[in-house]
């Protein structure tokens, strides 16, 4: 919890306030909270701020890194010579070695608590002025909404934590021992269920800003977590009547001229073109591809990624083989960069080449790549893709499964037809099982393929209680693959299913306990 309380005061940036006080008079260089909001556009700032720091929670290594390398979508480039500290912390998050030790994990922590902090201030502060009640709505369903996503994203990753209402500011108040898991996700649904009755419907085109659209979408997804089926049928029913829809084509979603589009729920934003750029660097398609001293065969930007950012969330073959045939999302998703590889295991590209029944060429390899987030920049790893939260697709995926779980089967098949139709261009590949226990498969598979690279897979494995079986079975394959795996490596226990909280609170803050096995 160290950056709580520092954060209080940075979010806005505002200067310290000082304990000292001569002839009463109002340094004008230092400000007070208490003091600071005293118009609209003041607030206005301060939620600007509390997204900037809800970009951290997601342009950050730690959220692929837990979300897809955690899992058998992806993988990573072994280079024998690389054993920087941080390069073997984000491979053992993928070998499940890691630790209470691994300064990979701690950037999720921080993060969300940073953004957490930032509309903590915002709370407390709404009623410092008089605010129209629409702008005061507007202001805190956003906060809302922003603290319940981030909350959300820390209880499926680390189970209970503590549960700040409003921005401590006193050792006491910030040195407090976990919440319950429930209490948490009973704090986020009243959140969430507050953003959701504040915030205007979704109107188009969007501002990348939350709507209730988005806090319903996240109140589904909640319930759904929980197992209330009925209550996630409800909140994704109101959404799918919202005017969102699908592209025609799947790559639309991603592509930076259709930000914050028809399919778009809330994605996390970027603009390069901003006077101070604000550019996906640690999501960026750079991290993905092989080490290369060179990237313009495949960005069209010469860029060194050997030492920096390269070698990891590498798809996996397992993954590549989860598309079925037709299944147009598998080109759109994942390419292939052709190449070699040298004997320090850096990568030299001759070409970028279709994964769909890709051989390679004579004397050449090929290294898959998640194609999804490569679109037209102009500065290495400086990328202007937003990253995708929720689109539509998932919302009707996860009607699906509420409708199928309730053993309404046969309401579900046309929203999980819906996403399919898309991905294969007709109907011809519609699937017609009103059988629960089949529909329940497909489902999840549906969701892997249509959300590769989103950082979902990890946690629905998690949630639908299969992680335990599908990942020991992966990693009986990966070490049959990989030489250079641990014989400890993959040995997935119930401990394993939440990560560990990072030591150095734990070492902070005497009244947090850690999770078993860690």
């Amino acid at each position: 919890m160290k950056k709580i309380v520092f954060l209080i005061l940075s979010i806005v940036s505002l200067a310290t306030v000082s304990c000292k006080k001569f002839l009463n008079e109002i340094d004008p260089n230092r400000v007070n909270l208490n003091s600071y909001f005293k118009n609209q556009n003041d607030f206005d700032l301060a939620v600007s701020g509390a997204y900037n720091q809800l970009r951290g929670l997601y342009n950050n290594k730690s959220a692929w890194a837990m979300g897809e390398m955690r899992s058998d979508n992806t993988h990573y480039d072994y280079k024998s010579s690389d054993q920087a500290v941080a390069t073997v912390n984000r491979n053992a998050i993928a070998d499940f070695l890691d630790d209470k030790y691994n300064n990979q994990t701690p950037p999720k922590w921080n993060a969300a608590f940073g953004a957490i902090s930032a509309v903590n201030i915002i709370i407390d502060h709404i009623d410092d002025i008089k605010l129209a009640e629409a702008s005061r709505n507007s202001i805190l369903g956003q906060a809302k909404f922003i603290r319940a996503l981030a909350y959300f994203d820390l209880v499926r990753f680390y189970g209970g934590v503590p549960i700040y209402k409003r921005a401590p500011l006193t050792r006491e108040e910030t040195y407090i021992p976990r919440a319950s898991a429930q209490e948490v996700y009973d704090f986020i649904i009243a959140d969430a269920s507050d953003a959701a009755a504040k915030l205007d419907a979704t109107t188009f085109p969007q501002t990348g800003r939350a709507t209730k659209g988005a806090a319903l979408t996240l109140l589904g997804d909640v319930y759904l977590t929980l197992k209330k089926y009925d209550l996630a049928e409800k909140a994704l029913k109101d959404v799918t009547k919202m005017g969102y829809s699908l592209y025609q084509n799947y790559s639309d979603a991603f592509e930076p001229g259709n930000k914050n589009g028809k399919e778009s729920v809330f994605e996390i934003q970027f603009n390069t073109g901003l006077a101070v750029p604000q550019a996906n660097t640690d999501a960026s398609v750079y991290n993905f591809l092989p080490r290369m001293a060179n990237t313009s065969i495949v960005t069209g930007v010469n860029y060194n990624n050997i030492t920096t950012v390269g070698g990891f969330n590498t798809p996996t073959q397992d993954l590549i083989d989860a598309y079925e045939n037709g299944d147009r999302r598998l080109d759109a998703s994942i390419a292939i960069v052709e190449g070699t590889f040298n004997a320090s295991d850096d990568f030299t590209a001759s070409a970028v080449k279709s994964v769909v029944n890709y051989t390679p060429a004579p004397g050449k390899v090929g290294r898959p790549f998640p194609k999804k987030y490569l679109h037209a920049h102009t500065i290495g790893n400086q990328t202007n893709d937003n990253w995708p939260v929720y689109r539509y697709a998932e919302v009707l995926l996860l009607l699906a499964e509420s409708l199928n779980e309730q053993g309404k089967s046969g309401e579900a098949l046309p929203y999980l037809n819906a996403v399919r139709e898309r991905a294969f261009g007709d109907a011809t590949h519609n699937i017609t099982s009103t059988d629960k226990t089949v529909l329940q498969a497909a489902i999840l598979k549906e969701r892997r393929v249509e959300l590769a690279f989103e950082n979902k897979r990890w946690l629905d494995l998690v949630r639908t209680g299969k992680a335990i079986t599908v990942m020991t079975a992966f990693g009986v394959k990966q070490k049959a693959q990989y030489s250079y795996l641990l014989p400890g490596s993959y040995n997935v226990t119930e401990n394993r299913l939440l990560f560990p909280i990072p030591n150095a609170e734990i070492l902070l803050n005497e009244k947090l306990t850690q999770n078993p096995g860690y």
